[in-house]
């Protein structure tokens, strides 16, 4: 078989002595047409240096390729060496040969543009649409990665859709053109599952329809199982193994493949539920929400009049206690973070009440619950070194830093599992996972008993992700933590929570056990999130697409939803009846 791309002894370096600052040391694979190859490693590997480098977008990030091949059959079966091509070859190629989806959304798409205008840049490009035609062929491909109210959100910034919206949107600028290469880096990182299963529905179908071949950048290695053919493992920037799928998942044969396979959160229906919390309902909880309802007014005409609400959370209702975690789950868009930013103030509820230990929540001040952000790279103020990152929260409640607060500094510190010089350094000087434990530090100064960790460890790679998620069941134990967890990692979810609440359009459609509720889903939608959940176990997984679509969330002014209707399925787990 004739290959689509032959990479041969690549090297990478960069900075002034690219030789001497080697990042990607010889590496070598090829791919034929409707191939997927998986490159899986934690971050610092060189995966994502090596993808750049096939379309020579590293040359743009000090970045320079000192060795090696990577030679491309383009359509009219001519071989072009991308290592010796000049730029206008490559902007030729870039888009409409080779598409490449990014990890991280907000820094690809420009703040300023509107979203179609983005897309239909794309079309613009490489199929010479305009006006009318191109408007309307990137409405179509918002459709294709099912975002809802695609024809209205073309004309929304990036600043108006969350992470897992974004990401769609890159997505669907990536497969406008249908390249025959798709280099995919962590496309579906801030994504829920079932909209990732959805995506890779989109990608296999698009394989089978145009011979794509697609290289998938992953630390999942539960989604590579679904959908590779072969397997490259990197460390430290080499191909430490590489082969056929079922070779490397089954029979690992290099300690770091071994490594990576058994730091894998491996989803098991609710039987790894954790059980080791007992509900006391007499107990006062920890955190009680009562009736949240959080809405966004939508203004439009002459005069900027209300046209409506966005029924972001409506009417979400659940107690936490001291030790227990809560996961609350659901897709983007489905009000999980938009509820736990407005527990902390940082959203306006329209309606609801708060209330914790210390009585009921009027503001953001309430030291009792703090928060640990998804992003560990922007939740750290790069200037301000780490003793000032852990002041921060006690100088905000109105205290001093004083000789016992630099004590518990150090304290703190030890017990997330960093050194005491840790105080002197800054952000800059520490992994994610390190970073994302400063952020767990930082919220425990103050003492808290709430806990809400929004999407906290879904930046990490597996095996840091396993340690953080260690840690933080640990600090459980010690302090009495009560976590909110936020996430759309239902296998991580299995491992942490004791119960479970599941949203959908901003409500709560199903709440209880954990192990109940994962082995025994009894909602339409709950069952659509357990099934879409990635298994190592699950190889060639062919997804299908869900031509359901999210309702839309708009409501004409004055709208109020029906009363829910509630069906009880054993002592601690009820579903919202459905119509």
């Amino acid at each position: 078989m004739t290959s689509l791309l032959s990479v041969s002894n690549l090297r990478v370096g960069f900075g002034r002595d690219p030789a001497r600052n080697e990042i990607v040391k010889g590496v070598s694979f090829d791919l034929a047409a409707g191939e997927t190859l998986a490159i899986v490693g934690e971050s610092g590997s060189g995966k994502s240096v090596t993808a750049l480098s096939i379309n020579r977008l590293v040359d743009f990030g000090g970045g320079r390729i000192i060795g090696g091949s990577i030679k491309l059959t383009r359509a009219d079966e001519s071989i072009l060496d991308i290592t010796l091509a000049k730029e206008p070859m490559l902007e030729k190629i870039r888009g409409s040969e080779i598409g490449m989806i990014f990890q991280e959304p907000m820094t690809s798409l420009n703040p300023v543009l509107s979203i179609g205008t983005q897309i239909e840049e794309s079309f613009r490009l490489h199929r010479g649409l305009t006006g009318r035609q191109a408007i309307a062929a990137a409405k179509d491909a918002l459709d294709r990665v099912r975002i809802p109210d695609a024809a209205r959100r073309l004309k929304y910034a990036p600043n108006q859709l969350s992470g897992g919206m974004l990401q769609r949107v890159m997505i669907a600028t990536a497969l406008a053109c249908n390249p025959r290469l798709l280099i995919a880096d962590e496309p579906t990182t801030a994504l829920d599952v079932t909209v990732q299963a959805q995506i890779m529905a989109l990608l296999g179908e698009l394989k089978r329809e145009t011979g794509m071949a697609m290289i998938f950048i992953t630390h999942d290695i539960g989604l590579v199982a679904g959908i590779a053919d072969k397997v490259m493992v990197m460390q430290a920037g080499q191909a430490v193994e590489q082969g056929a799928l079922g070779e490397v998942l089954d029979r690992p044969q290099h300690p770091y493949t071994q490594h990576l396979l058994s730091a894998v959160p491996h989803f098991e229906s609710g039987r790894a539920a954790r059980t080791d919390f007992t509900r006391k309902e007499k107990e006062t909880p920890a955190l009680d929400v009562e009736g949240l309802v959080v809405r966004f007014k939508v203004k439009g005409g002459f005069f900027s009049r209300a046209q409506g609400s966005v029924h972001a959370v409506e009417n979400v209702s659940f107690k936490l206690m001291p030790g227990e975690t809560l996961a609350i789950v659901g897709e983007s868009g489905s009000g999980k973070s938009t509820t736990a930013r407005a527990i902390l103030g940082l959203v306006r509820p329209t309606r609801g009440s708060f209330a914790t230990h210390m009585g009921s929540i009027a503001d953001a001040t309430d030291p009792s619950v703090q928060m640990v952000f998804q992003n560990p790279y922007a939740s750290l103020n790069p200037r301000l070194r780490v003793d000032s990152i852990l002041a921060e929260p006690v100088i905000a409640g109105g205290g001093r830093v004083t000789a016992e607060t630099r004590e518990k500094m150090k304290a703190l510190l030890k017990r997330v599992g960093l050194p005491e010089d840790s105080l002197d350094r800054y952000p800059h000087q520490f992994s994610g996972g390190q970073r994302q434990r400063l952020c767990i530090a930082r919220a425990l100064m103050l003492n808290p008993s709430v806990v809400v960790l929004d999407e906290a460890v879904s930046a990490l790679d597996v095996s840091v992700q396993a340690k953080v998620l260690e840690l933080l069941v640990d600090l459980q134990k010690e302090f009495g933590l009560a976590y909110l967890f936020v996430s759309h990692d239902m296998a991580v979810v299995e491992r942490i929570a004791h119960r479970i609440a599941v949203l959908y359009a901003g409500q709560i459609v199903e709440i209880g056990d954990a192990a109940s509720i994962l082995s025994n889903p009894q909602h339409s939608y709950t069952k659509r999130l357990i099934s879409a959940v990635p298994s190592i176990d699950r190889r060639n997984q062919r997804f299908e697409i869900d031509t359901r679509q999210v309702p839309s969330l708009v409501r004409p002014p004055g709208y109020e939803p029906p009363e829910a209707q509630w069906r009880e399925f054993g002592p601690d787990h009820r579903a919202r009846a459905e119509a």
